[in-house]
């Protein structure tokens, strides 16, 4: 029976008042996700409450996977766990290369400098000002400041890995348990931000009677063709992201070395994927759109997946406190920055609402969930292409410079 198990994961017996754990491995951790996927399709397909309100589909099934997976760990019947650590990292790089492939620099004076100048300004502000509502909180509730920090911008417009990358700091700093706290903070500022973004964008359009322009249309749709996907090129593109994506590599490693920055890989990849995209413009050398969107698109919904069903609600235990009511506070913050804020900023229109959702997703976790509210904004209400291609990367770019150095400042007024 052992070996016959042993094919779909690593078992490990109870043992010293521990429960036995059971890990997938990677390929049966897929076939959980395409569940997740269709799952989630199958849910928002039948929910008008999920469509008006834009929620994306792979978090609503991959958040109740993951609440089914933790209840079961937290009664002491086995505790599940998933071999995604490589696929989420390859389905995110492989994602945000096809953001970074749309990056046009003929995109980019469409949209002005006036804009990228909007959007640089409120992600700096974002960032200040959530570190200072942490701050304030902590003082509050007699919480150390750079724990509260790891609840602020390190784990919601940093998300996860820059959370990951500050614990270790912070603990040596004087603050015990960030690692643990930030990263938890980060797990739940996903979800967060992709709950909060698409109902404050739908309720914008609905608020101002905003409507998309029927004459911007994706890329791949600007013929008014339905676009036909090819064998060879598919094969062709998609040869070329893996291309690309060890090319970011190097510029992964550029950027990384910055001092007192820390940058996530992905951005790498995607600096890989616009530098490309334009030199390829330049040079004439031909690429097939309607591929790139393809990949980018799947690639997508299986990190988003992957991401939500391998959540640990039963890490988040410990450091539920303190630490629930800072995130509250963010989550209530995020949502009148983005009413009140980014969309006055951004201009007002349906544009704007658009980015305005994107702006939570990456404000409350990561430039994923901020693509991720996008699409499902535009899925319902129509296409956005400024919003779609610049505002993500554009947005997520100014936070991985500004917040390391914002935080390490910041944070450093604080240590001991």
């Amino acid at each position: 029976m052992a070996d016959i198990i042993s094919y779909f994961g690593t078992y490990t017996p109870a043992a010293d008042g521990a429960a036995a754990s059971f890990k997938f491995e990677y390929l049966c951790t897929l076939g959980f996700a395409a569940i997740v996927i269709f799952l989630g399709r199958a849910i928002v397909a039948r929910s008008a409450p999920l469509r008006k309100y834009a929620i994306p589909a792979p978090v609503v099934s991959g958040i109740i996977f993951s609440i089914l997976v933790s209840l079961i760990k937290g009664m002491g019947i086995v505790d599940i766990s998933f071999d995604a650590s490589l696929m989420k990292d390859l389905t995110q790089n492989i994602f945000f290369l096809c953001v970074g492939f749309g990056f046009s620099a003929k995109m980019l004076r469409h949209a002005g400098g006036k804009l990228c100048v909007m959007i640089a300004f409120a992600a700096c502000l974002l960032i200040t000002c959530q570190d200072l509502l942490g701050y304030a909180l902590s003082q509050l509730l007699g919480m150390h400041p750079l724990l509260a920090l790891q609840c602020s911008s390190a784990a919601m417009s940093g998300g996860v890995g820059t959370a990951a990358a500050f614990g270790p700091i912070f603990e040596g700093w004087g603050a015990p348990d960030a690692t643990t706290i930030g990263v938890a903070a980060g797990t739940m500022g996903n979800i967060m931000g992709s709950l909060i973004g698409g109902p404050v964008a739908a309720f914008l359009i609905a608020k101002h009677g905003l409507k998309s322009d029927p004459n911007d249309k994706p890329e791949a749709a600007a013929t008014g063709k339905v676009p036909e996907l090819n064998n060879t090129k598919m094969i062709m593109m998609f040869a070329l992201t893996l291309l690309l994506a060890a090319l970011g590599m190097p510029i992964y490693c550029l950027l990384d070395n910055i001092p007192m920055i820390e940058m996530p890989k992905f951005i790498g990849c995607l600096f890989a994927g616009a530098i490309a995209r334009n030199v390829m413009e330049a040079a004439g050398i031909k690429f097939y759109v309607p591929e790139v969107d393809a990949i980018e698109h799947m690639f997508l919904e299986l990190y988003l997946a992957l991401v939500l069903m391998t959540t640990d609600f039963t890490k988040l235990a410990p450091v539920a406190g303190q630490m629930s009511i800072i995130l509250i506070a963010q989550g209530i913050f995020m949502a009148l920055f983005g009413i009140f804020v980014s969309f006055n900023l951004f201009g007002r229109d349906y544009g704007a609402a658009v980015m305005t959702a994107g702006n939570i997703g990456w404000g409350c976790g990561s430039g994923s969930n901020a693509v991720a509210n996008e699409k499902a904004i535009m899925d319902q209400y129509g296409w956005h292409t400024i919003a779609w291609v610049l505002y993500p990367s554009f947005a997520v770019i100014i936070d991985d410079i500004y917040n390391p150095i914002f935080l390490s400042i910041f944070g450093g007024l604080f240590r001991s």
